[in-house]
């Protein structure tokens, strides 16, 4: 069944690789990824509810963009979160930011017209930095045969919608706790894979959200 698609990423954020479609001259931002998804999309099945390029709307106050963005989120199932090294805003506060703000209204529930929307199922996509890297967000633990991710490097919205399934699958390793399976609400897959098999990490989220009532879900924003 075809799913609604939300996107939420930093627009001018450049500390992501270089695009190979892209000419040496030519900078490359998560605005470029989400184009290369868009490209992917199965659009006889699934429907993308985001902004799209060339769709320009720094030229709208924030209450404007607000209310389209509102309007887009209420219509979408899935929001997919294009994680980039310098998305975030230094010296702003969590609310005063996109990103997080897309991610809490997309978690919550919210009436309109006698219709309620569901919370969204919800996927990171880590977009590799400007040396190919994906260490900034998640890395490999050769010891324990896991992968650490970097909590401190996230908006507080998506660190604590992470490692809040009710009841984990844990075991312990050199004095840490490795989790196993969907520990996380909000899931997240580096870019090399996601681009080569969209639907399969969109059905995880899904699946995820299916069995929702197994986690601590934060809705709300740090003020």
């Amino acid at each position: 069944m075809g799913k609604k698609i939300f996107v939420s990423y930093k627009y001018a954020d450049n500390k992501v690789e270089k695009l190979p479609s892209k000419e040496w001259f030519e900078s490359t931002t998560p605005r470029d990824y989400v184009d290369e998804f868009e490209r992917k999309l199965d659009k006889e099945d699934d429907i993308y509810k985001g902004e799209s390029d060339g769709e320009d709307l720094s030229h709208l106050s924030e209450i404007t963009i607000e209310a389209k963005l509102r309007d887009r989120i209420y219509d979408s199932s899935v929001t997919i979160i294009f994680v980039s090294k310098g998305m975030k805003e230094l010296g702003k506060s969590e609310n005063q930011q996109w990103i997080p703000w897309e991610i809490s209204y997309s978690l919550k529930e919210i009436s309109r017209g006698g219709r309620t929307s569901q919370t969204n199922a919800v996927l990171v996509v880590v977009l590799p930095d400007e040396n190919g890297s994906y260490d900034y967000y998640m890395y490999h633990n050769p010891e324990c045969d896991s992968t650490t991710y970097r909590t401190d490097q996230m908006f507080p919205i998506m660190r604590d919608n992470m490692f809040n399934q009710r009841k984990p699958k844990t075991k312990e390793c050199n004095g840490k706790i490795i989790y196993y399976g969907y520990f996380s609400y909000i899931y997240s897959v580096k870019w090399e894979y996601f681009k080569s098999d969209y639907k399969r990490y969109v059905n995880i989220a899904v699946s995820i959200f299916e069995n929702r009532d197994n986690y601590e879900i934060k809705k709300e924003l740090e003020r």
